[in-house]
């Protein structure tokens, strides 16, 4: 007669949930099942009725595929969108896109080439709308493969005829109170994009100029009056030395500003009084490498204002005047001020009369009436400009100078300050905004009240850092030089030249627009957009003809909480939370705030959260000329999409964001442990039935209760940090539950009671309860982060699952919390761990093999003595030994454990393989225990 095989008699774990994701597979399958489903309305139909939670989505630009950084910013708000609707919440998401704007029109200016001459802005503004809806779809299926949930079928577009129209209502509000003005004034202008640049579009980097030290000789005619004022330098051959990195402003240059404050002293060099700081002397006489001897004359200078220097350059004069932003940092002390290239050159050119000079074309080229350097473009004039100063002896030194310099967004050249006629929203003057409060403020203000008052900004520095930006910025340039975008309804008169823009003219425009689209600017006759009657304020004419700027994109996002949250109806306006980079608080963040201070008087959003950049291993910026890219279309095709995931949720977000393959691989390997712990899980549960084989709680083994406890802290943790959108604290809740409480302790002692004792038992059945109940709470509480791998964990659960995991909600764990039972277990834990290393360093001495084959001896005494005895008989289970001697010594001495380990007595079970004292030898039995022969002998069904 055959001996029996008893491996064939044990509960070994199976399941359908596989080891191997197959996540390249798996996710596109799932993707198309929900879909097939109507996962997306069953969701909003399942919530409808629950407390909201709207995140408004900020556009992204559709010009081209996605990267890791929208990829980022995307599973970002999804985690956020899915772990509010798992607690409960109705958190309806509705993408949008930015489809207006530079980043479309260069991709299409490239696409057109020579065609675009000929033309129409019309036709110009078809080919962009092409090109956008061409990557909205492009985009949106890399989004859906990224598995974020929303309304994909109707997604929010800029160039909408209805967004279109909403944007210039929401210009009309700021007409309505008084808050736009045209006016010429210095912009951040791009050469390249030919066109003027708001502040959220500048971005600094490092720059070389030239620097070079400058002589403006005395005025004759300022002489006399110099002498009065400082007579030590009465008869003398008088000049003035400035520095300054931008040469081509030169021939700009209409004045020479000095603080009234500061001491300033003339030396003799070379025969000629030269007035200069005194305290930057030393500095100035070594840079520019020329003596300067003792001080022949002190004055303020405030006894420079107005005295005339000419020009060195061309025969006109350059004013003294001053100016308190002068500084001693470097320099000279005398700034050369040239009122339409700078800021502070500007105001103070306004307050002494000057002329607001500024020659340049929309190319940065010199115009024609330049002497010198006509049609020269800007930056190709600096070495000229150093050579005409040089041979007219006025160069005293040159140098390159590197420094942080302005550059364009998105060509990333360098730009310059122009006084160029442009549309201004004033940021402060009359009171006009009415806040909730029932204040009215100025814009600025009434937006600075807003961030201290009304916003609750995560992380907190997001507070320090938009409030900064606001309280220092200048009024807002909403005017652009460019075809694609939301046209500014503003025209002017023929007769005189005068600007208008009215609230008669918007409504005109936005009854348009909401028919025909922005387009019907170009299109259709002006004597549409013209109210009846309507006459020039300044002339009385009655001709006029439309202006062709457009609004800058950052209103035209910025107003999209108007376009978007009332016109939905599942949205709310405000709305709960804006999501974007850090570099927001300059941008969409701060044009939003205005746009919404305007038109109801309180901020669009309750809580901003922002996140940092991608950075490598080395702190380096993510760029392909470095080589340190990681393509999210690539990490989908060899890892999947949850990858990029994990990652994220993993990531401490609100700093730079670390990212290289060697990170992604050990995501890879975390992913790798919390599937095959899940499968482990589920696999027990083959023969499981929760509606009859469910045990309760109360009469669970107590090393049940003590993982649910375990499980219940981790889930607390995890939602806690959930409702604190702080993914990263609940990736490592989730990776200390499933690799250590689970993987290196549960998993590990049932594993005996699972596989080898009745299958009906009690002992089973408590821990089939157990990982039942954690199965069903961690596949909710993963659906945020990996919803496919979630909802596959969740569709092999016994028991009916005929809907996706994303319809519930997280589960409740309070019930599983005992204080008590785990301070006790916690103690038993690290006597286990006692055991353990001394149970290794056998198996290294060759003792022993694995600890069945030990014979463990535990000597302990104290509060260790009680509980060890308390729980005698679970100390094989939770040493995973054969056979274990304890002897428990004073209860009052002071607690003190002594493990020692060898050979386990007895002879092998060969079902279960511990060592017992003795096996069957029955032909139907032979080789087992008696607790196997038990097990085996228990029916198969009740």
């Amino acid at each position: 007669m055959p001996m029996p095989d008893w491996k064939d008699t044990v509960n070994l774990p199976r399941t359908g949930f596989s080891m191997k994701a197959n996540l390249q597979i798996a996710e596109p399958e799932a993707l198309a099942r929900w879909e097939a489903a109507g996962l997306q309305q069953k969701l909003e139909e399942r919530r409808r009725g629950a407390p909201k939670f709207v995140l408004h989505d900020g556009p992204p630009y559709a010009n081209g595929q996605i990267h890791l950084g929208t990829a980022l910013n995307k599973i970002l708000k999804d985690l956020v969108i899915k772990s509010r609707s798992m607690a409960g919440f109705d958190a309806p998401y509705v993408p949008g896109y930015d489809c207006h704007g530079l980043p479309i029109e260069l991709r299409v200016d490239r696409e057109l080439g020579a065609k675009k001459k000929d033309m129409t802005r019309a036709d110009i503004r078809r080919a962009c709308r092409g090109y956008a809806e061409r990557f909205i779809g492009v985009m949106t299926d890399e989004f859906k493969r990224l598995a974020v949930f929303g309304d994909w079928d109707h997604p929010y577009l800029t160039m909408n005829f209805r967004y279109q129209a909403d944007i210039v209502r929401a210009l009309g509000k700021f007409v309505e109170r008084g808050l736009v003005y045209k006016g010429k004034k210095p912009v951040h202008w791009c050469i390249h994009c030919r066109t003027a640049l708001a502040e959220a579009e500048v971005e600094y980097a490092d720059h070389t100029s030239p620097s070079i030290y400058v002589e403006f000789p005395l005025a004759p005619a300022s002489a006399a009056t110099l002498a009065q004022r400082v007579p030590a330098l009465a008869g003398q051959k008088v000049s003035v030395l400035i520095w300054t990195t931008t040469p081509w402003t030169i021939p700009s240059n209409l004045a020479i500003a000095f603080h009234p404050e500061f001491d300033y002293a003339a030396y003799d060099v070379d025969g000629r009084a030269v007035i200069v700081a005194e305290e930057l002397a030393p500095r100035v006489a070594q840079a520019v490498g020329r003596t300067f001897g003792s001080p022949i004359a002190r004055t303020k200078g405030a006894d420079l204002e107005g005295i005339a220097f000419r020009h060195p350059l061309y025969e006109r004069d350059s004013i003294g005047v001053l100016g308190d932003y002068v500084t001693l940092e470097q320099g000279t002390g005398a700034v050369h001020t040239a009122p339409g290239h700078g800021a502070d050159d500007f105001l103070t050119g306004k307050k002494y009369g000057l002329d607001i000079y500024a020659p340049i074309g929309p190319a940065g080229h010199f115009l024609d009436t330049v002497e010198l350097f006509a049609g020269v473009r800007v930056f190709d004039a600096n070495p000229k400009v150093e050579q005409a100063l040089h041979e007219r002896a006025r160069l005293w030194h040159r140098e390159d100078f590197r420094h942080q310099y302005p550059h364009c967004w998105r060509c990333h050249n360098p730009v310059i300050f122009l006084a160029t006629s442009q549309w201004f929203v004033r940021m402060d003057g009359d009171a006009a905004i009415e806040c909730e409060d029932g204040e009215r403020r100025t814009l600025r203000a009434a937006a600075q009240h807003a961030i201290d008052h009304q916003v609750k900004w995560i992380p907190a520095w997001g507070r320090d850092r938009i409030f900064n930006m606001v309280s220092n910025r200048p009024d807002w340039c909403i005017s652009r030089q460019r075809a694609w975008g939301v046209p500014i309804p503003a025209v002017d008169c023929t007769a005189c030249g005068e600007a208008a823009l009215t609230p008669a003219l918007v409504d005109r425009a936005v009854a348009l627009f909401d028919v025909h689209g922005a387009d019907a600017w170009y299109e259709r006759p002006i004597e549409e957009f013209l109210p009846d009657g309507m006459t020039c304020a300044a002339c009385g004419g009655a001709s006029f003809e439309r202006e062709q700027d457009i609004l800058d994109v950052w209103f035209d996002s910025g107003s999209s909480h108007e376009a978007v949250l009332p016109r939905y109806d599942r949205l709310t306006w405000p709305s709960d939370m804006y999501l974007e980079g850090s570099d927001q608080h300059r941008g969409w963040f701060q044009s939003s705030l205005l746009v919404a201070l305007a038109t109801r008087g309180r901020p669009p959003y309750r809580q901003v959260l922002t996140h940092g950049f991608l950075i490598d291993l080395e702190g380096r910026k993510m760029s392909k000329s470095v080589g340190n890219t990681i393509v999210p279309q690539e990490v989908i095709k060899e890892s999947g999409a949850e990858i990029i995931r994990l990652w994220v949720a993993m990531t401490e977000f609100t700093e730079e964001l670390r990212v290289s393959k060697e990170i992604l691989t050990r995501v890879v390997d975390f992913y790798r442990k919390l599937r095959n712990t899940s499968r482990i899980l589920v696999a027990n549960l083959y023969d499981f039935d929760p509606a009859t084989d469910m045990v309760p709680v109360e009469r669970m083994d107590e090393v049940d209760r003590f993982a649910l406890a375990r499980y219940a802290d981790a889930a607390s943790r995890m939602l806690k940090a959930y409702d604190e959108y702080d993914f990263s604290t609940a990736s490592q809740a989730l990776n200390t539950l499933v690799t250590v409480d689970l993987s290196a302790f549960y998993v590990d002692v049932t594993k005996d009671r699972m596989y080898t004792l009745g299958a009906r038992s009690h002992a089973r059945r408590s821990t089939q309860t157990a990982m039942y109940l954690m199965c069903d709470g961690l596949a909710r509480l993963l659906a945020p982060i990996l919803p496919v791998t979630a909802d596959d964990l969740w569709r092999h659960l016994p028991g009916p699952h005929p809907e996706p995991v994303h319809l519930e909600t997280f589960a409740p764990v309070d019930r599983f919390k005992d204080e008590a039972l785990s301070q006790r277990w916690d103690a038993l834990l690290k006597v286990r761990e006692q055991v353990n290393a001394a149970l290794e360093q056998k198996r290294k001495d060759k003792v022993i093999g694995n600890s069945l084959t030990a014979h463990v001896a535990v000597t302990a005494q104290g509060g260790v003595g009680r509980l060890l005895e308390q729980y005698r008989r679970d100390l094989p289970m939770l040493f995973i030994v054969s056979d274990l001697e304890l002897n428990v010594g004073a209860a009052d001495a002071v607690d003190a454990v002594s493990v020692d380990v060898d050979k386990a007595h007895g002879v092998k079970c060969e079902r279960c393989w511990r060592y017992v004292p003795s096996i069957r030898q029955e032909p139907d039995w032979a080789g087992l225990c008696d607790r196997c022969v038990d097990a085996l002998a228990e029916p198969a069904h009740q």
